[in-house]
């Protein structure tokens, strides 16, 4: 039966009263926020912190919190709660009114002294011919918070000091003070608390790392409290954990070192963009806890690590082995403290070095239990399979998993995981047979540990291993998979829909809709929903085939809050009207009725990921899928879900972990939740090896075959597997020469024959508009479907191709195959 498409009305509502969707979707953001946050210190039980205690409050982030990143990760939503109005609405006694009101003066006049700033580069770049002139003004130069007055004494029972960081998309950040460093006017202002106040608590508001060593120099910091950036409920989420109403469980999904130099990536990565126009993966394998822990450098805070209120034992009660090599770890967890609270059970593999140099350890598996009450018991069982051991052997094009003993780890950290079994593998194994991708096109000074080094963690190991249970790991039953690369399409209801229609109606369809917005570049492109990324072609709603419509971004649906509807049509407004809540625009107010477009702005990724709980990220996922279905939002361009290589990515904040398994879980858990819903998917983005962003169009990202496998297109397979989004959107840069959206080996050969991805793959925006190298032809025969948000170049470039035969159309039809196979999915047809 024809499936019937839905006529297209006005999104949001006149009415500016909350909806009853806020108030309980703000409810859980901020319960992810609070079960995010990572206790990182907590001397003489410092915290909690008593009801009605006196506060010397202090910090930029104290009543400018910040909630999240700027770019395509902003959200427009209704209001946001600081750390300030937090702690008052608590009940707590602020005794450093005079100190916040001061800053809000300061902080205001240097928000009106940026604006004007940006607004006048803008007009420097247009001058200059400089495309989006002012996105690129406004990312390039993100606003710099004031430290604020000096400090002084009051009567308080304890001082804290919140250390915020503004980071976003198209910029990283730097190695200087004001940013992973302290500022001179930070570090005085932190000195004088810490004299004056024998307590002094620390609250960490940045996206990811910054240096920590002034807790070194300041021992009256008892309290170190990382919340990331939390969401429209910040202020609140921070003041149940100080208060106690919440037990911090949050733990790192990254390594915080000693030093920044201490990152095997440091130095190349502090030229920030500006000449890495070949970006050297040389650390190869070892990013993250795989090198400090491989390497044996001390870190400052480990991988997996965090506090509680209370305390837990973890006992290991048994390991056993499947005969599909499914290797099952029943753990047994008891609060063996005095109030309730949750741990995460986090289960290591160490692998054996043999023709193949490996990471010492690598995680296999983790588990949240519920809340224990004191006393309380949970018994649970945590698998992983021989995949999560094996390794990418490039001389065969194979995963493999080499002879040798596999020692198996639990603890509620990297760093306090005990060995409690190991698992003897007598021969080597091939899992998978593969063909290359992606081949390196230059050679690389891989790191590697010394033959002493190799030798000495051998032995040690050795002698480990000896007072533990070895248990045989038969393999012999598991059949290799060869991998097939054969392309081929069944003919189903969207393939006949793509046989009826024109060359022309392919050629639009394979982009998306330049006609519509005027912004196209900046991913507010939509006019259906105002604010919205982009829309796909309406050329074929005659034939059946629907437009959809696209919405960033990673913490929330990133709309225009307020728009104007005239004559039964929304107004279109420029790009500034979209970014900080229409901060930047001066212009009239539009004529018409306003609309409301109110949206819940959730934890960044990083933060969701620090909960380390499956079910809640799924349950995240699910109220973004009920905001797209009451905006009428077809495809969310998330979640990112790239690896924190270096601490200094302005984007880390959308992304989740330094380790792919990390990654790999929370995305599939937060698909899950968003395809819940009827007709609504999520993209994973940005596909691949985007991992940094100052040059992110035009740098080449150069690594071996193994490093792109096994560390950066690892988490991708795992959410793929897991949760089978709609889409995948690819990167700017190139990766070993080829940029990611013309790159058959990604899109194809990866995604669609290794994966089994059999969705929709898109380009980010204008990725097209880099240079000549990458096109929509070129992308097209990558198996790239879409070329977003579409430019009039792309459609001359595909009908030359076409004419001079380098595109042919049964690429493109096979393309806009996999487009109309998901438009038929989506919740644009009537059920």
């Amino acid at each position: 039966m024809e499936k019937s498409i839905k006529k297209r009305a006005l999104t949001g509502t006149p009415c500016a009263e909350p909806r009853p969707y806020e108030a309980l979707h703000a409810r859980l953001a901020r319960r992810a926020a609070a079960e995010g946050m990572v206790l990182l210190k907590n001397e003489n039980h410092t915290l909690p912190l008593k009801s009605g205690s006196k506060i010397a409050l202090f910090g930029a982030g104290a009543s400018q919190t910040i909630k999240g990143g700027t770019g395509s990760g902003d959200v427009n939503e209704r209001a946001s709660v600081s750390i300030y109005h937090g702690l008052l609405e608590a009940g707590y006694q602020i005794t450093t009114e005079k100190w916040i009101m001061d800053f809000e003066q300061k902080y205001q006049i240097a928000r009106l002294a940026w604006k004007q700033d940006i607004l006048n580069k803008k007009r420097e770049y247009e001058k200059a011919g400089v495309s989006n002139a002012f996105f690129s003004a406004y990312s390039r130069h993100p606003f710099i918070l004031p430290a604020g007055a000096p400090a002084y004494q009051t009567d308080a029972d304890a001082a804290v000091y919140v250390l915020s960081r503004i980071a976003g998309e198209n910029a990283d950040r730097h190695a200087t003070g004001g940013d992973y460093y302290l500022s001179s006017e930070e570090h005085q202002l932190l000195a004088d608390i810490c004299r004056m106040y024998a307590k002094t608590i620390v609250i960490v508001n940045t996206g990811g790392i910054v240096d920590l060593s002034f807790l070194d120099e300041f021992p009256s910091i008892q309290a170190l409290l990382f919340i990331s950036q939390p969401g429209m409920e910040g202020g609140h989420a921070v003041t149940d954990v100080l208060s106690g109403a919440v037990n911090p469980s949050g733990k790192l999904t990254d390594t915080w070192a000693f030093h920044y130099r201490d990152y095997p990536n440091a130095e190349a990565f502090l030229q920030n963009g500006k000449s890495l126009e070949e970006e050297k993966y040389e650390e190869g394998i070892y990013v993250g806890y795989r090198y400090f822990d491989s390497f044996e450098i001390p870190v400052r805070y480990g991988f997996g690590y965090g506090g509680s209120y209370t305390t837990f034992n973890l006992h290991t009660v048994s390991v056993s082995v499947e005969e599909d090599g499914t290797v099952s770890v029943t753990v047994s967890v008891t609060n063996t403290g005095t109030v309730p609270g949750k741990e995460v059970v986090q289960v290591y593999a160490a692998l054996p070095d043999g023709r193949l140099e490996k990471e010492a350890r690598r995680l296999v598996a983790f588990e949240k239990t519920r809340l224990l009450a004191p006393n309380e018991r949970q018994l649970f069982t945590l698998h992983f399979g021989a995949a999560q051991l094996e390794s990418y052997d490039e001389a065969n094009a194979a995963w493999i998993l080499e002879a040798g003993l596999y020692g198996v780890y639990v603890g509620n950290s990297l760093e306090s995981s005990k060995l409690t079994a190991a698992l003897e593998l007598t021969e080597d194994k091939v899992l998978t047979k593969a063909e290359h991708i992606c081949p390196p096109q230059h050679l690389l000074r891989l790191a590697s540990r010394s033959p002493a080094q190799r030798l000495a963690r051998y032995l040690s190991w050795k002698s480990t291993v000896a007072s533990t249970s070895i248990i045989p790991y038969d393999l012999s039953a598991v059949q290799t998979h060869a991998v097939d690369y054969t392309i081929s399409e069944c003919m189903d209801e969207a393939a006949s829909l793509v046989e009826q229609l024109t060359v022309e109606q392919l050629i639009q369809l394979a982009t998306g809709d330049p006609c519509k917005g005027q912004d196209s570049a900046l991913g507010c492109s939509g006019v259906s929903v105002p604010g919205s990324a982009a829309e796909t072609s309406s050329c074929a709603l005659n034939q059946g085939i629907a437009n959809i419509t696209l919405a960033d971004g990673p913490a929330g649906l990133r709309l225009t809050q307020i728009y104007s509807v005239k004559e039964g049509l929304s107004v279109s407004a420029p790009m500034e009207v979209n970014m900080e809540h229409g901060f930047f625009y001066d212009g009239p107010e539009p004529e018409g009725t306003k609309y409301y477009q109110y949206c819940t702005a959730i934890p960044v990724g990083t933060l969701l990921a620090q909960t380390w709980d499956i079910f809640l990220l799924q349950e995240i996922g699910s109220i973004i899928g009920e905001e797209m279905e009451e905006f009428c939002i077809q495809l969310w361009l998330a979640p990112g879900m790239n690896i924190h290589r270096n601490p200094l990515c302005g984007r880390n904040f959308e992304y989740f972990s330094e380790d792919p398994l990390v990654s790999g879980r929370c995305a599939a858990a937060i698909i899950r939740g968003v395809q819940s819903h009827y007709g609504i998917g999520a993209t994973v983005k940005h596909y691949a090896c985007n991992n940094q962003e100052e040059n992110r169009m035009h740098s080449d990202s150069i690594l071996t075959e193994r490093t792109l496998r096994e560390i950066y297109l690892k988490g991708f397979e795992i959410a793929i597997h897991e949760a089978h989004p709609f889409a995948i959107m690819t990167s700017y840069n190139r990766i070993n020469g080829i940029h990611a959206a013309n790159n058959y080996d990604l899109c194809t050969k990866a995604a669609r024959c290794e994966f089994g991805f059999d969705g929709v793959i898109m380009t980010d925006w204008s990725t097209t508009n880099i240079d000549d190298s990458c096109t929509a032809a070129g992308c097209i025969r990558a198996g790239n479907d879409v070329v977003m948000p579409g430019l009039p170049m792309d459609h001359e470039n595909l009908r030359k191709s076409l004419a001079d035969g380098t595109l042919k159309e049964k690429e493109l039809k096979q393309c806009i195959t996999h487009l109309v196979r998901i438009i038929l999915c989506t919740n644009r047809y009537e059920k």
